[in-house]
Formats: C-alpha cells, structure tokens, sequence
C-alpha cells in the first residue's frame, strides 16, 4: 500500500501524548482517510457495489441450492423451508450482528488511529467465532427436531429437514469462520477482495450443488444432504483465502502469527455490539419462523408457499446488508475520528437508497408474484398462498430496507439500543397482530397484514430515533475507550 503523507493531525498533543511515547502513535492509513474524506455518497455507492454483488453470491447459495432441491418434491421444498429461518439466523448473526459488531470495532479503532488495538482485534474475532460456531452445532443438534415439527413438518418433509440440518449446522464453525473473517476485511474499508471470493464460490457452486444432489459421475446422489456439502465446501474455501490475505500483510490490517492472550476489552468492544444485534436478527427470524409455524396448520404446500414468498424478503436482507457494511464502516469510522455529523449524513443516505432499492422490489413482487414463485414450484396451494403474501406484505418492504440500513448504521456508531427496541416492537406487532387476525378468523391474509405493520414499525422507531439524537452529540466519550479502560479522545478534528 503507498504510504500516507504525513500530516500534523497525527502529531500526538493532550490525551494523546502518553501513547505517543509509549510509542503506540495514533495514526491513519490512506484507506481509513478516504472513508473520513471522501464525498459521502459517492463514497458510499464505490463501497457498496462490489458489496452488493458479494451478499446478492452468497445469498445466492441458498437460491442455487433450493432450485435444484425443487425437483426433489414439494416435500423435499417444504423440508428447505423448515431449515431455512434457523440458518438464516445463524448467518444473520454471524454476518451481520456479531460480525457487525467486529466490523465496528476494527473501524472505531481505526479512525481513531489505534493500529495495535485493531491488529489485536482479529484473533479475538476469531476465537469469538470458533466459540460461537461449537455452540450453534449443539444448540442445532438439541432443538431442530422439535423445532421443525412445531413448525408443521411432519412425515417425509420433517424428514428431509432433519437429514439437511445435520450436515449443515455439523459445519457451523465454518460458516461463523467464514463471515468473521470477511467482517473483519470490511471494517477496513476494503469491500472488493470478500466480494471476489464469494462470487468466485457462487459460481462454483452452480456444478458442484447439483453433482452432490443428482450424482453425475462417480459423486453419489445425496439427496438433500448434497446441498448441505457444497455449501459447507464453499465455506471452508473462502476461509482459506481470507486467511491468507489477512496474515500476508498486504492489508490494512497486520496480525501477529500467534494469537496474542484474550483480552476481555477487546472481547467487549465486539461483543457489546454483536450481542444487542444478534437479538435484533432473531426477531426477523423468529417473526417468519413463528409465522411459518401458524401457516403451517393448511399442510406441507402452505408451508412451501409462505416460505418460498418469504424467502425474498430473506434475500434484502443480503441485499441491504451489501449497503450496510460500508455503511456501518463509514459510520464507525466518522464516530472513531470524532466526526458525528459525517456519521449521520451516512447514515440518512443509505436509509433512503435502501428504502428505494427494497421498495422497488416489493412492489415488483406484489405487481408479479408468480414471476418469483414459479422459480421454486407448480404447486396450486403453494403458488396461491405464496402470492398471497407477495401482495400483502410486497409493498411495505421498503420500509424494511429503511430500517434495516439504520440498524446497521447504529452498529458502525456502536448504538443499538434503538435498534434492538425497533426490532421487538416489530416482532409484537406483527405475532401479535397475527395471532388476533387468525382468532378473528380472517385467515393467511390478516396475518400478512400484521407481518406488514410489523415491518412499517421497524422503519418508524429507527429513524425516529436518529433523528431525536440517539447517537451522542461530541467526538470521543465512549467511541475511544481502549483495553484498559481509560476512555480519551481521538486527537484528531473532525473532517467532512
């Protein structure tokens, strides 16, 4: 990486003047500058287009395996539907709540010029990542049966459930690996090399899925559990590689070879984020999990209709998430340097581009459902309960976008709070509103309305609460605590 110029912000002056001679000087690479410097929204889209292709690779993982799983059976499908909010938690969490939680900490410490704290922070986000993954391989292991059945699974679809989720929580650590990693390379600003290496693993995918599911050549059919072992493969490549950029010094960031001694700031810098956001993610997923489950009383077809429908809500998700991590980088960035002001006009404008995107693909969904639906199926029962939902709840996801793109702007300025609020208020309307509309008898649909309400209240609370002030007001406070706990400010002014 060329050098930096030199510049007299980084000459260390008050709170700054002990590290200086410690010789652990507060300073800036030219990739962290450009996030602090650049035009925000011109900054903002350079970022996010190679993100977008990186989350639209690897949720495609999903849609390549579901395709080719199809021509298994409506119950083969339903079985996938049944797998699919827990995983879609795990990866929601890993990726995006805890992993949002180290892409904040490598970005916070960053803009404050704390180079050593950032380094260090790689194992730590590591060793957070094994721990979690052992811990979701049991927790899988203990409660899918019961909880797919509770889902409506019963007969030949809880059986393809249940042979799918063996092998692909078995391989938990590497998907929470495998995200870690990739957060951790985009808390530096660097969108472009996650990117790459996922849609690199997408394409590859595309042969290897249908080889393990169909058997061609000497691979054997397996059936379901195909799909488990190509995304699991896929998974354990892209660590590979992340790795080896990581520990070659050709990055931002330099950690040592060795994992240092944990350190239970460090661990807290992460984790006070990731933990408040992994509830966040739950909600989603216990919303379309809960909802699935109360659908799922009209049989095995309506359980594919509504999780088929609802899987491209899933998709935004990604989708949005492709805006939100550079998001949440520019954010944590600005706070880290003491420029909030920078961090909110971010934060305003990948709401409203992730309004417009996500708006823009519920009504097309609405307008059109059979065009995403039959992608998956023929089945009447599942095409009519599907578009049922697409027309309903369509239309309000972009107020999901808004709102999700909030969310991960509070997790770059280390303020979830308001998020975490938004999000259980959307999981009560919405379970709530559903529970009453099926007593009511009004069916399926007044159940899509209340999902809908729920999403419109996830929008209202998050940018209700920014604009009320809910991120501090002044530079430095708690955005510049260090591992020993002695909180300083960045000596560095803010710069829009």
């Amino acid at each position: 990486m060329r050098a930096r110029r030199a510049d007299p912000r980084d000459i260390p002056t008050g709170d700054n003047m002990a590290g200086a001679a410690a010789g652990t000087l507060r300073v800036r690479d030219e990739r962290t500058d450009r996030l602090l410097r650049g035009p925000v929204l011109a900054t903002l889209l350079r970022l996010a287009v190679p993100n977008v292709l990186m989350t639209t690779a690897q949720a495609s993982t999903g849609l390549i395996e579901t395709y080719f799983i199809a021509h298994l059976g409506t119950d083969a499908l339903a079985g996938m539907a049944l797998v699919f909010p827990m995983l879609m938690l795990v990866q929601m969490i890993s990726a995006g709540a805890v992993g949002g939680g180290m892409l904040s900490a490598i970005s916070r410490a960053l803009g404050g010029g704390r180079r050593a704290e950032a380094n260090d922070l790689v194992w730590h986000a590591v060793a957070i990542a094994v721990g979690l993954g052992v811990l979701t391989t049991v927790a899988a292991h203990l409660t899918g049966p019961s909880l797919y059945a509770a889902m409506g699974g019963r007969g030949a679809s809880l059986t393809a459930a249940l042979a799918y989720s063996d092998v692909i929580f078995a391989g938990a650590v590497l998907v929470w690996l495998f995200n870690a990693l990739a957060a951790v390379i985009r808390g530096t600003g660097n969108m472009l090399l996650p990117a790459t290496v996922m849609c690199a693993g997408t394409v590859a995918l595309v042969p290897l899925s249908p080889a393990l599911i169909f058997g061609w050549g000497p691979l054997p059919a397996l059936g379901v559990v195909g799909g488990a072992v190509a995304v699991l493969a896929y998974y354990a490549a892209g660590i590979a590689a992340f790795a080896a950029y990581l520990w070659s010094g050709r990055g931002v960031l330099h950690p040592s070879v060795r994992p240092p001694a944990l350190s239970r700031g460090a661990l807290w810098s992460i984790l006070q984020v990731g933990a408040v956001s992994a509830i966040v993610s739950a909600t989603t997923n216990v919303t379309i999990a809960t909802a699935t489950g109360l659908v799922g009383v009209a049989g095995p077809a309506a359980v594919a209709g509504y999780g088929t429908g609802a899987r491209l809500e899933y998709l935004l998700v990604p989708m949005v998430f492709g805006l939100g991590a550079p998001l949440a980088a520019m954010v944590g960035t600005a706070m880290g340097a003491g420029d909030v002001a920078r961090a909110r006009r971010a934060a305003w404008t990948g709401a409203v581009m992730a309004g417009l995107v996500t708006e823009c693909v519920g009504a097309g969904a609405a307008l059109r459902p059979e065009a995403w639906l039959t992608l998956f199926g023929e089945d009447g029962a599942m095409l009519a309960v599907g578009a049922q939902y697409l027309r309903i709840v369509g239309p309000c996801y972009g107020f999901f976008g808004l709102g999700l793109a909030l969310y991960f702007a509070a997790q770059g300025a280390g303020q979830v709070g308001w998020p975490l609020a938004a999000g259980l208020l959307r999981c009560a309307v919405a379970l709530g509103g559903g529970l009453f509309a099926l007593h009511l008898g009004l069916g399926p649909a007044g159940l899509f309305v209340a999902l809908g309400s729920g999403l419109a209240m996830l929008a209202a609370v998050n940018a209700g609460a920014l604009a009320w002030g809910a991120w501090p007001t002044s530079p430095g406070g708690a955005f510049a605590r260090t591992e020993s706990g002695r909180a300083g400010r960045s000596p560095l002014p803010p710069q829009r």
